[in-house]
């Protein structure tokens, strides 16, 4: 009776929930854009530094073509290092957090463990695992495989808390163990949305490398900022050019195989 209630109530007012919803928002991005204290008299007279340092850019320096290159197929081999040791990772912590497998104590370790990770910017990453192995790739990365733990453990988590719960209860009738459960009932319905996520993540992780470049983690972001540093911004623009390219046509490739992954 209280249920059926409680749903007359929602549909008949509804459209006031809706105004409360939209006040609620609007109020948020007021308060949000005080805290800004954004300055208009300061945007307007910025335009012709902004003018200034792109013009600096180009024309691009296609004599560090080479160098470019180089640099990025560093990047790429960090960023698939990274994603597959992230992954490997975070499939148990994701296991581990998931409400329909795992007791509330074990979710409660794992998601703090999730949360802890996530807190962490990659920068601060990059800075700890210079500091242990020294500058280069490796350092690099160690930063981006603890950084993808963060997102990874996340997306496997919701799609192991998404799978049928038929299937799984099915399996707990039969006696099926824990283990069991999640080897034949779990794992062949996040096998392909977790392939998904993880090539998501291998794309994002180049992006994640390029930054990592900046505290000396390796790859073609170490060059960028190098050129930056010294003022060399058309050789700053040929790396920025080519990692266009590349993370284009890795865009194009992983969208093409998530898309058949969801299709299977």
């Amino acid at each position: 009776m209280k249920k059926s209630f409680n749903s007359k109530f929602l549909h008949h007012y509804s459209w006031l929930i809706n105004i409360v919803i939209v006040l609620v928002m609007v109020v948020a991005y007021i308060w949000a854009l005080q805290g800004l204290k954004v300055d208009s008299a300061l945007l307007k007279d910025s335009w012709p530094y902004i003018i200034d340092f792109i013009s600096r850019l180009f024309p691009p320096d296609w004599k560090v073509v080479d160098i470019a290159i180089k640099g990025l197929i560093e990047t790429v081999q960090m960023s698939l290092w990274g994603t597959s040791i992230g992954a490997v990772i975070s499939l148990p912590i994701a296991i581990a957090s998931a409400n329909n497998i795992a007791p509330l104590w074990l979710r409660w370790l794992a998601n703090l463990l999730q949360n802890a990770v996530r807190s962490v910017p990659s920068i601060i990453l990059g800075l700890i695992f210079v500091a242990a192995t020294g500058l280069g790739a490796p350092a690099g990365t160690l930063a981006l495989s603890i950084y993808t733990v963060g997102y990874l453990a996340k997306f496997y988590q919701q799609a192991i808390e998404a799978v049928d719960a038929r299937s799984l209860e099915s399996l707990q009738v039969i006696g099926a163990s824990r283990i069991q459960v999640v080897q034949y009932g779990i794992i062949p319905q996040v096998l392909p949305l977790g392939l998904g996520y993880t090539l998501w993540m291998f794309e994002y992780n180049i992006r994640a490398a390029s930054v990592l470049g900046v505290v000396g983690a390796g790859g073609i972001g170490f060059q960028l900022k190098s050129y930056i540093d010294g003022f060399e911004y058309n050789k700053a623009t040929t790396m920025m050019l080519v990692l266009l390219v590349v993370v284009t046509v890795i865009d194009v490739i992983s969208s093409k195989l998530r898309r058949y992954l969801d299709s299977m």
